[in-house]
C-alpha cells in the first residue's frame, strides 16, 4: 500500500533566547525528520506578541509535505519544540523558545483532544496569515472556506507584523 502524502503548514514562532537560530533549529529538524518532505519556509517576521508583556516574536510560516498522519504530525512538532527547550505551562501566550503549531493538514477538518486543524485562530491572527500569505495565498480554509489572502485581507494587527 503507497503512502498518502500531504501539503500541511506550520505556523513556527520565538521569542527567548537566540530567535534566529531556534528558527533555524526548527527547519533543520524539519528537514532530517522521517516522513516529512518538500520544506519551504517564508520570510521571517518580528511581530509584536499577544498576551502578556514579553519580547517581541519572530514568526514564520512552513510549507511540507508529509506521509505523516496529523496526530503524527503534531507529535514530531511538539518533539521539535522540546528539543529547542521549550517548557509548557499552564499560562496560554506566555513567552516560548519555540511554538510550531500546525495550521493545515490537507484539506482536513480535524476536532480531537489535543489536536484541532484548521488552527482555530489562525484566522484571526495576523503573526500567522501574513506569512501564511507568502507561502499559499490560495489555499482555502476548510471551514471558512475563505482563501489565505482573504482572511489576512480581514485581519487586524498587520502593522504589528514587520519584515524582520
Amino acid at each position: 500500500m503507497a503512502l498518502v502524502a500531504t501539503r500541511a503548514f506550520v505556523g513556527i514562532g520565538t521569542n527567548l533566547g537566540d530567535r534566529h537560530a531556534n528558527l533555524a533549529f526548527a527547519l533543520r529538524s524539519l528537514r532530517a525528520a522521517r516522513g516529512v518532505g518538500q520544506v519551504t519556509c517564508s520570510p521571517v517576521y518580528e511581530t509584536d506578541p499577544v498576551g502578556p508583556p514579553q519580547p517581541a516574536y519572530l514568526n514564520a510560516a512552513v510549507s511540507l509535505v508529509t506521509t505523516l498522519e496529523a496526530r503524527e504530525l503534531l507529535r514530531l512538532l511538539q518533539a521539535i519544540e522540546l528539543g529547542a527547550g521549550r517548557e509548557r505551562g499552564p499560562e496560554r501566550n506566555a513567552p516560548r523558545t519555540l511554538d510550531l503549531d500546525l495550521l493545515l493538514y490537507g484539506d482536513a477538518r480535524i476536532d480531537e483532544p489535543g489536536l484541532e486543524v484548521p488552527h482555530p485562530r489562525m484566522h484571526e491572527r495576523a503573526f500567522v496569515l501574513v506569512p501564511l500569505c507568502d507561502l499559499a495565498p490560495d489555499a482555502r480554509h476548510p471551514v471558512l472556506g475563505q482563501t489565505v489572502r482573504a482572511m489576512l485581507e480581514g485581519v487586524q494587527g498587520r502593522d504589528g507584523v514587520r519584515p524582520c
